[in-house]
């Protein structure tokens, strides 16, 4: 870049962009700058005044670096860069200055504050603190919010940083959250004591700096240092989010996110965040199978022989595979059903996808490119529910100018947009600018003329993506999990079903069921026979997102009791069955996997997809159709914990229609 500006901090010479503040500066130059209030993802408050510099030859005082642009700096008198210190004597007392104000009215809460040990405040007053405070007046108190289940609040711990209000205002989109008063009576608060309606608010927990919004569910359970942590990947959306799993002992205690820009950023959904009591309850533990219409525990010897028996016996037999199943599981039944004679299906929603066009069930755009979208169609879909993070940056790409339409069912998604239609009519008159990114719901795709739906999509825009609502559709579809003629064609006639985890179907009386799964859910309460598996925090696994990139989800416990990991059962049950699968560990099973699907071998990559068109077709008449109907229970883990139950819940009570006062 030609306008670079050259700047010397504390007697590093750089050169940056005149766009960026000095505290963007720092960061290139490799110096660390204390701040509490400025997030480089939300707007700039410059309230907290933390990250005060000097500045020679400007006024005699220190400047916010937050808000100060390194253009409205002043070259030297012989034309020589401008100069920044950050650590100078005015700069040193300054921050202690700071430092002891916020500590006013700071309660003593350290050793009882679930913030304890991941503290801004605490760093921060060690660093820049000192050891007395000339203060001996009453420490002012805050009244404590009810923002609901997920947030708890100690407001008069609070340093009016506002990075949840500017959160919930410019990223979730809702605007509950502001600061009254002025002065000593300044405090944050919820309008009219509202509890938050958004499916990101848990976000807030990790932009607090203090102590003042903690996890509720997660309070007082354990300190930071006595979890094990572990980086791994969300499976309760599609999205793919990067996420950290924090144990102690065999126990999940929490989940956070991890940053990662071409993915979720640092933002995670509620759902992710606070799915982890479900992966407590309700789980299987040892196999069971069926008789006289009971179930009863049974050894994995047993359970393997019945199994191959059933399954070598078969007419017909079929597998599914459900939303939350890695890759390598995937790719094991696939092979092992296949060469018993029998087919696999993965799309078990009724998608029509076809399987073996990736443009057509991935398409050919990244998530990044919302960024720089300047019109954006919807199609079928209500990514409020379907991926909130992913609706996060549809929405920061309409606050930059970005022009916004629906064809679908009209919903709050936290931003305008044209609404085009709800039906086939409004799809087929639909006139798009060029360079428009086209996003196609599940919704669109899963009636009959679902194939023609996607045809229509294709034609309107060469830059369309796919946003799927499982996290183990893609990967099952790059590994040709289908079966011609869909759902119905697998599993009609069917004497033999094996379902791989899928709990979002009913099968219908007749056929025996063998479910592997993690949860005793719709799948177990249908089985004749039960081998338990492994959740996603429990084993090791490829998961491939909707833009089609692959990412590694690594262990962060074991599963409980007798319950194995999935590809361990199916390589287990071939050798039963007479088909031996040719791997003997996960990374024998990768290799192999990446022999039959190269491009699975790139991690973190999004490989480009040949744009191939499908062959337009008729299109129907039906109306769009929301797929997902409950955000907070759409899969087994979410259905057994009692968190997602009370949200949904509280999200019935809230869409309720409101009765006439007497």
């Amino acid at each position: 870049m030609t306008d670079l500006r050259k700047i010397i901090i504390d007697g590093r010479e750089v050169e940056v962009h005149p766009a960026m503040t000095l505290i963007q500066a720092c960061e290139v130059a490799g110096i660390e700058v204390p701040r509490f209030c400025y997030h480089e993802r939300l707007s700039i408050a410059g309230n907290c005044r933390m990250c005060l510099v000097e500045v020679v030859g400007g006024p005699p005082k220190p400047a916010a670096s937050c808000a100060m642009q390194v253009r409205d700096l002043r070259p030297g008198k012989d034309g020589e860069p401008p100069v920044v210190k950050t650590n100078s004597p005015m700069v040193k007392k300054a921050r202690e200055g700071v430092m002891e104000f916020l500590l006013i009215n700071h309660p003593l809460d350290c050793p009882i504050c679930d913030q304890g040990g991941e503290c801004d405040l605490q760093d921060q007053a060690m660093a820049y603190g000192v050891d007395f405070s000339r203060y001996r007046e009453p420490k002012r108190a805050s009244e404590d919010l009810d923002l609901g289940p997920l947030v708890e609040t100690h407001m008069t711990r609070c340093i009016s940083c506002t990075r949840c209000v500017r959160f919930t205002s410019e990223v979730a989109g809702i605007m509950q959250m502001g600061q009254t008063g002025r002065g000593e009576d300044a405090e944050i608060t919820s309008y009219l004591n509202e509890t938050l309606n958004s499916n990101l608010q848990g976000n807030i927990i990790d932009l607090c700096p203090v102590g003042a919004l903690v996890s509720k569910p997660y309070a007082f359970t354990a300190r930071p240092w006595e979890l094990t942590k572990t980086e791994t990947i969300d499976v309760m959306d599609a999205l793919g989010s990067n996420i950290r799993v924090d144990v102690k002992g065999r126990e999940v205690m929490r989940i956070l996110p991890r940053n990662h820009d071409g993915v979720n950023e640092e933002w995670i959904s509620d759902k992710t965040r606070f799915i982890w009591d479900g992966l407590k309850r309700q789980r299987l533990d040892t196999p069971y199978i069926r008789e006289n219409g009971k179930l009863r525990k049974a050894g994995w010897g047993e359970a393997l022989t019945l199994a191959a028996e059933k399954m070598k016996g078969a007419k017909k037999l079929s597998g599914l595979i459900g939303d939350l199943v890695p890759t390598e599981a995937a790719f094991s039944l696939k092979t092992l059903v296949e060469s018993l004679g029998g087919s696999v299906e993965c799309r078990t929603d009724g998608s029509r996808v076809p399987g073996d066009n990736r443009s057509a069930y991935v398409g050919n755009a990244a998530i990044e490119d919302i960024d720089t979208a300047k019109h954006i169609l919807l199609i079928g879909t209500n990514p409020r529910d379907e991926a909130p993070v992913l609706n996060a940056r549809i929405r920061r790409a309409w606050t930059h100018g970005a022009s916004v339409s629906l064809i679908g069912p009209a919903a709050d998604l936290t931003y305008e947009y044209e609404h085009l239609g709800t039906d086939r009519a409004a799809l087929s008159n639909a006139k798009v600018e060029d360079g428009t990114l086209v996003i196609v719901g599940q919704g669109a795709v899963t009636e009959a003329d679902g194939l023609a739906v996607l045809a229509a999509a294709q034609a309107l825009s060469g830059k369309m993506l796919v946003l799927h609502t499982a996290a183990s559709r893609v990967g099952a579809l790059d590994v040709g999990a289908v079966t011609e003629g869909g759902l119905l064609a697998a599993t009609d006639g069917a004497d033999v079903i094996y379902n791989l985890g899928a709990d979002e179907l009913d099968i219908d009386a007749g056929p025996f069921v063998i479910y592997q799964g993690s949860h005793g859910d719709r799948g177990a309460h249908r089985a004749d026979l039960i081998l338990p598996g492994a959740a996603y925090t429990e084993e090791n696994g490829l998961f491939v997102n909707t833009e089609g990139r692959p990412q590694l989800a690594l262990r962060a416990g074991f599963a409980p009791g007798e319950a194995k990991e999935n590809w361990a059962i199916l390589r287990a049950l071939s050798a039963e069955c007479g088909q031996v699968l040719p791997w003997d560990s996960l990374n024998q099973l990768r290799r192999a996997l990446i022999e039959a699907v190269p491009h699975l071998e790139f991690i973190d990559e999004v490989p480009e997809n040949a744009w191939q068109p499908l062959p337009k077709d008729s299109l129907g008449d039906a109306t769009f159709r929301p797929v997902v109907k409950d955000f907070y229970l759409t899969n087994p883990i979410a259905r057994a914990s009692s968190l997602m139950a009370e949200l949904s819940a509280a999200a019935a009570a809230r869409n309720a229609p409101s009765m006439a006062a007497e």
